[in-house]
């Protein structure tokens, strides 16, 4: 835990990110961490680096990283069970939404979880009601003691506590292997393409620079600007297609470039649909991945939004008033699970994820 006053505490607060009285600290390994990045992607701006199959690399990997990884793995399966998968994919899953430095599995889904009990409320870790900034990145730099303990872990995210692979990913020494693999893959495969297209030492260390900073540094802060605007952008701009108790957009520049998570008015009214998008230019192409693996048996038990609910949406006014997460018939909400479970403006819990050890929906195998 930070005790110490330092010099990124004081800055803090005189900015007005830190209350000053209170016992919130800047997390300087963090900030480095992501002040680093940032120093690292700008040197994409540097001409030697630069090559067409770099920025290819960058764009495809926000659909690999991004979309499989986080949008898919961490949020729709991992966080809120909208379908059912082998193991063996989403841990695979995980590992690519591992690569995206947005914290381990565990953390970010205990996080979002807190977020969907607490939407716009005091307690939201990352509400843009405290300030755009906060809510786009300010609160992961401040280290809270009430998000980042194991209290958190088995308040909100039980399930993963119980996989041992899940565990493993907390390690420090697991968490930097991966991070080093993707480096060297990168870094090999663009020494080994660079080898072949040009056949001079110069040539080979310049492509895979070329990979590595485009593929891993830009891809990344693109990845974390993308994440970071469905927090603040979708909880400020954007239209309502229902009526929720917090104040989630969706957001039409939001939802195209994260590949369907900025139909947030969407998902914060039926959190559990594996589908975000629900008007017909509102594109999903992470829910459109999963239906594919749908039909190619890969998943199952995908959880659709409600069409009682989205036919009734109207070009003029969406509103419809306050909404009903639908269960499966058989599934029961566990007592032990209610202090992860949203609820609605009328007091009754409104289902985020299921318990999937002690409910009756079928479990990842």
């Amino acid at each position: 835990m930070l005790t110490k006053v330092n010099f990124l505490d004081r800055l803090f607060r005189k900015i007005g990110v830190l209350d000053p009285s209170g016992p919130l600290r800047a997390n300087p390994r963090i900030i480095t961490g992501i002040v680093g990045f940032h120093l690292l992607a700008l040197l994409a701006c540097i001409p030697w680096l630069f090559s067409w199959t770099g920025v290819v690399l960058a764009v495809a990997g926000i659909y690999v990283f991004g979309t499989l990884g986080v949008n898919i793995g961490f949020h729709r399966l991992m966080t809120h069970r909208g379908f059912a998968c082998p193991r063996w994919l989403e841990h695979s899953l995980s590992v690519l939404g591992s690569c995206c430095w947005q914290g381990t599995p565990m953390n970010w889904v205990a996080i979002h979880r807190m977020h969907h009990q607490h939407s716009d409320d005091p307690e939201d870790p990352h509400s843009p009601n405290t300030s755009f900034f906060w809510s786009h990145m300010g609160w992961f730099l401040i280290f809270d003691p009430n998000i980042w303990s194991i209290n958190t872990y088995d308040r909100y995210a039980r399930d993963l506590l119980r996989d041992r692979f899940y565990k493993k990913l907390e390690r420090p020494r697991f968490w930097r292997l991966v991070h080093l693999i993707q480096w060297a893959v990168y870094l090999v495969a663009g020494a080994i393409v660079g080898a072949i297209a040009t056949e001079t030492l110069e040539g080979t260390a310049q492509m895979a620079m070329s990979f590595l900073v485009w593929g891993v540094f830009v891809r990344t802060v693109l990845v974390w600007h993308i994440t970071w605007s469905v927090n603040s952008v979708t909880h400020i701009w954007g239209y309502r297609n229902f009526k929720t108790k917090d104040n989630s957009r969706n957001n039409l520049l939001v939802g195209l470039i994260s590949n369907g998570e900025g139909w947030h008015n969407n998902h914060h009214a039926q959190p559990r649909s594996a589908a975000h998008g629900m008007r017909w230019w509102e594109l999903d192409v992470s829910y459109t991945t999963i239906r594919i693996w749908e039909k190619l048996g890969l998943v199952w038990d995908v959880v659709k939004p409600r069409r009682d609910l989205a036919k009734n949406l109207t070009e003029e006014e969406g509103n419809i008033g306050g909404v009903e997460e639908p269960k499966p018939a058989s599934l029961k909400l566990p007592a032990s699970f209610a202090s992860s479970a949203d609820v609605s403006s009328g007091g009754e819990p409104k289902n985020i994820v299921p318990d999937a050890v002690e409910s009756s929906v079928p479990v990842p195998r």
